[in-house]
């Protein structure tokens, strides 16, 4: 076989195997977007024509099931609560998490090692196996029920992957930042602060939207915390339309959409972040 023959079978099997990927993953997104599409589709329909005819096309856009799910589910409340609770979980997350991060980055040592190597194999704990010894200590301490306890105890279970990941990229800062702001004067908290917190930005959104996206859409833990209907938020909140003999499901798809259409604009909005932190994060750790 000819060099030119060599080339042209390897340039076709390149096309091939760049087809092959692009159909799994065309397959994939189809897969996971069907139950989003079936979702919205459903949610214009009244319940009548939803179960005869849950594949077409609704027969006319009627917002009413919005109205009335945005009524049901309390969603002014609802949607403050969810965003009370994620913001302490993430803003929780981001503090502790960074200052950890960088701290055991730039102070070497067995001990330094010791505690990085414990946060890392507390990520890997299984939640259902610590979930009952969770909700014990929760009503202990007193924070069952209330939206900061929940933002609280999500700081708890996020806080070890994300020292993971700013671990790693405080490794790309180089010292000498460090030691020029010391020389300038700088304390410590002043050097974290002012100096390496700007420059973790990419990881920072990384983290906050991933942790934000798992606050928002988490619906166990939340339903064991929260006993007050005060505090639901808004999965909680949809999770009371289902009733013992009747599920008003016009009004669940319709809550549901609401649901997803604020992390879905976030996420859209700050995605570019997500795959650079991660790959930064972990590579370098």
């Amino acid at each position: 076989m000819t060099e030119e023959h060599r080339n042209g079978a390897s340039a076709f099997g390149r096309r091939a195997g760049n087809a092959a990927a692009r159909l799994v993953l065309v397959c994939a997104a189809v897969f996971t977007l069907f139950p989003v599409y079936m979702a919205l589709l459903n949610s214009f329909k009244a319940d009548g024509e939803m179960l005869s005819r849950i594949l077409a096309w609704p027969s006319r856009l009627d917002f009413a099931n919005y109205a009335d799910a945005y009524r049901k589910i309390e969603f002014p409340s609802s949607f403050l609560n969810t965003i009370v609770v994620t913001a302490i979980g993430v803003a929780g997350i981001v503090l502790f998490a960074s200052m950890a991060g960088y701290k055991l980055s730039r102070t070497p040592g067995k001990l330094s090692a010791a505690l990085f190597g414990f946060f890392v194999l507390s990520s890997l704990i299984p939640f259902h196996s610590i979930l009952i010894s969770l909700v014990k200590i929760a009503r202990e301490l007193h924070v069952q029920g209330t939206t900061y306890g929940l933002g609280l105890i999500y700081i708890g279970l996020g806080v070890a992957l994300a020292i993971f990941l700013y671990h790693g990229f405080v490794k790309s800062i180089p010292r000498e930042l460090d030691e020029a702001a010391v020389i300038d004067g700088c304390g410590e908290l002043r050097l974290f602060f002012a100096v390496i917190l700007p420059l973790l930005l990419p990881i920072t959104a990384t983290v906050a939207i991933l942790n934000a996206l798992w606050m928002w859409n988490d619906f166990l833990l939340p339903l064991l915390m929260l006993t007050n209907s005060d505090y639901y938020t808004l999965l909680i909140s949809t999770n009371m339309l289902f009733g013992e003999y009747n599920n008003d499901w016009s009004a669940i798809l319709a809550s549901l959409i609401l649901t997803m259409l604020p992390v879905i604009a976030v996420y859209l909005l700050l995605q570019k972040y997500i795959l650079s932190g991660i790959a930064e994060g972990a590579i370098k750790g």
